[in-house]
């Protein structure tokens, strides 16, 4: 139970970047401005993905080719679909709090980028190698190596993030998001396959901006390996990571202002425990998808069905 607490109060902040702290209460005050230059994408017809190069080619954009609309949030360089990992203290401060070794692939709290090494981009995939930066202290780690390609098909996204350490040993096992994921808060509805019934259940909102926050989910597991943020239709998005259950989740009003840089964000990331040690390599597949819940549910099936994911 201690390490699953701890593990929420690190990635509560690193998500949200706040100039002043009460307590406990996050207080957002800034959006964030992102050139346009630094995006590319690829699209298939049928969905339509992105990344900004400029902070780590992490994926900020998500959604149908026929609207535009995009279904991800990217209020500031730790709210994206990315990379993100947790060891023990190292003498950090996030903006007057004790941080812990955390290298993050947008980049640091006070919006200085991480550093994209390597970056391809094909008529059907994206690649990027990256060094990641500390999201409390700012400093780059090259130690630490990140990578990810992005393939569309058909309805599905795929995206196969890997990891390499070679830093020292960071103690005891923690939480690790496989992977980070900032959803627009216009999606607040949370489903989840609970002993295996498919369950809507309200996350918890975080206290900020002098509010008090509302008790809800926290943490989980869902027995199906995949979670959906949804509209009030029943429409939105899946997120599949295959061979994990646990998930932690929360939402954030901010100001009351949603959309991709709206500072309202619905956030959710499948967990794993385990230990940085050195010469550690991660390697995973995510799965997206965008769709009613039953279309979700039929296209997640399916991809489990196919043995090769396991």
């Amino acid at each position: 139970m201690k390490n699953w607490i701890y593990l929420i109060s690190v990635i509560v902040a690193a998500g949200c970047n706040a100039s002043t702290n009460e307590g406990s209460v996050l207080v957002l005050n800034t959006h964030t401005l992102s050139s346009e230059d630094g995006w590319e994408y690829i699209d298939n017809g049928t969905l339509k993905i992105g990344v900004d190069r400029s902070r780590g080619a992490c994926i900020g954009f998500f959604g149908e080719s026929q609207t535009g609309r995009n279904l991800l949030n990217h209020f500031d360089e730790g709210r994206f679909i990315q990379q993100s990992y947790y060891g023990q203290a190292d003498g950090s401060d996030w903006n007057g709090k004790p941080w812990v070794y955390n290298p993050i692939q947008g980049g640091s709290w006070l919006r200085v980028p991480a550093k994209v090494h390597e970056f391809n981009k094909a008529e059907d995939e994206l690649y990027a190698k990256i060094e990641p930066r500390h999201w409390a202290s700012g400093v780059l780690c090259p130690e630490m190596v990140m990578q990810q390609t992005i393939t569309l098909d058909g309805d599905v996204a795929k995206i196969s993030f890997s990891m390499k350490y070679d830093g020292p040993d960071q103690g005891e096992p923690r939480h690790q998001e496989l992977p980070a994921v900032f959803i627009d808060g216009a999606l607040p509805n949370f489903y989840y396959t609970k002993n295996g019934t498919l369950t809507n259940e309200a996350p918890r909102i975080l206290a900020e901006n002098g509010k008090e926050g509302v008790d809800g989910l926290g943490l989980g597991e869902s027995t199906s390996e995949w979670v959906a943020y949804l509209d009030d239709t029943n429409w939105g998005i899946g997120i599949f990571t295959p061979g994990t259950t646990d998930f932690t989740v929360y939402r954030a009003l901010g100001d009351g202002t949603t959309g991709e840089k709206g500072s309202a964000c619905s956030y959710v990331a499948p967990l794993r425990t385990f230990a940085l040690t050195k010469g550690l390599e991660v390697e995973y597949d995510v799965y997206l998808t965008i769709g009613t819940l039953k279309e979700i549910t039929r296209r997640f099936s399916a991809l489990k069905l196919n043995s090769h994911l396991y």
